[in-house]
């Protein structure tokens, strides 16, 4: 029986069937027909509906189960809170304490200067908002035709009609029709095809001359801001090199241009640090979180904007006609105030640069394969680069080596184009890591 409905229990094949027949899943590709159904989780595993066990590398499948699953604090947080108020809307002049509380400890733990907070429900309505904002603040500023956003090839920021449209992977825009007008696109800081891009040349100027040119193409005065990761993760976990984000931030300064950090994966320990762009030198006018704000518990995510920037959007006549039924929801900022006490309590932010450093060692013997191109490490989040050929650097694309790793090994990983990535919960063990690392090395060891 269902504990929660009474109705007799569905077998795995019910629920795989039921799936198929009335799910969409994101990403979903139509011909393939196997279901994984995952009903319970604990720490670094979780079980699917046939009860086969799986080692999560991948922090949900998403980036997000920074404190791992099952944890009784974050359900008696939440069930806490909606027993005392469940909800009641931000709108106007509303708000609730628990709202007040999580934006109160946001700022205290941002970089310096951002001193606002707006909460979405995620990453891709924190990106669209933040665009808006970026145009808005202009538009008050009395320069209406800054409307151009500058985002860079293969970065992914959400997959809504503006976030979109900023997210550079040509598959994202395949039969959508035209795009959010005044996106344009870079080169991303990918070193290891620094090669093929500029040959002989020092990379970062190459990217900063690069960006300085779409800047007097656009024409400054029309360019409203620029948005990057500080690593981007869904990109392969590109590492860029120490002085780009500087000289980004300083050629944007030079021009009036603001900043977009979008941190949704990067944030909350993911690759070291609670802001990843506080170390990158990135300075940014407004940042983007979600993921790792709640560890996946909650739909939260939340932008943070300089004061000078959130005075503009509300200060004076000014009125901000954008907003989510959802924001500051009472019971979802309950269940990240008690993951931020996780994240402090246990050490996590710490122990993501442990993690890194088990990662690396571990996979140390997967670099010498022939189909491995790079390895790169950010915290506890790995990128490994597959190649047909080393010579040439020609992409071998992951899918197949996720598939082995699940169906094989039961380790679950998320394949990006010809990159592997592992983002396993920053609780994840040094033999959790070793057994991943094993599992992979047999699987690109098998490859052809």
């Amino acid at each position: 029986m269902s504990v929660l409905t009474g109705a007799p229990a569905r077998s795995a094949a019910e629920l795989e069937e039921l799936d198929r027949r009335r799910l969409l899943h994101p990403h979903q590709t139509g011909a393939r027909q196997e279901r994984c159904v995952i009903v319970r989780g604990a720490g670094c595993a979780v079980w699917d509906a046939h009860g086969t066990e799986y080692l999560d590398m991948m922090g949900g499948g998403n980036w997000v189960a920074q404190v791992g699953h099952g944890r009784r604090e974050l359900a008696e947080a939440a069930a806490g809170q909606i027993g005392t108020l469940e909800y009641f809307t931000g709108f106007d002049i509303f708000s609730n304490d628990r709202a007040l509380e999580l934006a109160d400890r946001l700022v205290a733990l941002a970089p310096d200067g951002l001193d606002r907070v707006f909460f979405t429900n995620g990453g891709s309505e924190g990106v669209e908002s933040a665009m808006k904002f970026a145009r808005l603040y202009h538009h008050h500023r009395g320069q209406p035709e800054r409307t151009w956003i500058i985002a860079r090839h293969f970065a992914y920021h959400g997959s809504t009609y503006g976030s979109g449209t900023a997210t550079g992977f040509p598959g994202m825009h395949h039969g959508i029709g035209p795009g959010l007008p005044h996106v344009v696109k870079v080169s991303p800081p990918h070193a290891y095809r620094a090669e093929d891009m500029c040959p002989g040349r020092d990379f970062t100027d190459f990217l900063i001359e690069e960006l300085a040119t779409t800047i007097d193409t656009i024409g400054a005065g029309n360019i409203a801001a620029m948005i990057g990761e500080p690593v981007m993760g869904g990109a392969g976990i590109l590492v860029p090199p120490a002085d780009y984000w500087p000289r980004v931030r300083e050629l944007l300064d030079r021009h009036g241009i603001l900043l977009i950090a979008d941190e949704v994966v990067t944030g909350f320990g993911r690759t070291g640090a609670w802001f990843d762009s506080a170390q990158r030198g990135m300075r940014p006018d407004i940042v983007v979180l979600a993921k790792g704000l709640t560890s996946g518990y909650a739909p939260l995510g939340a932008v943070l904007v300089g004061d000078g920037v959130g005075e503009t959007l509300v200060g004076g006549d000014a009125y901000l006609f954008h907003g989510h039924t959802y924001s500051g929801h009472a019971g979802a900022c309950a269940v990240a105030l008690a993951n931020l006490d996780l994240l402090q309590g246990e050490g996590l932010i710490d122990r993501s640069v442990t993690v890194g450093g088990w990662l690396r060692e571990a996979l140390a013997p997967v670099a010498g394969l022939p189909r491995v191109g790079e390895i790169r490490v950010a915290g506890a989040t790995a990128g490994i680069e597959l190649v047909a050929d080393r010579a040439t650097r020609e992409p071998l694309m992951a899918g197949g080596v996720a598939s082995g790793l699940r169906d094989g090994h039961r380790v679950v990983t998320r394949d990006y184009g010809n990159t592997l990535v592992m983002a396993p919960p920053l609780v994840v063990s040094r033999a959790e890591v070793q057994r991943a690392a094993a599992a992979v090395l047999d699987v690109i060891g098998a490859l052809p």
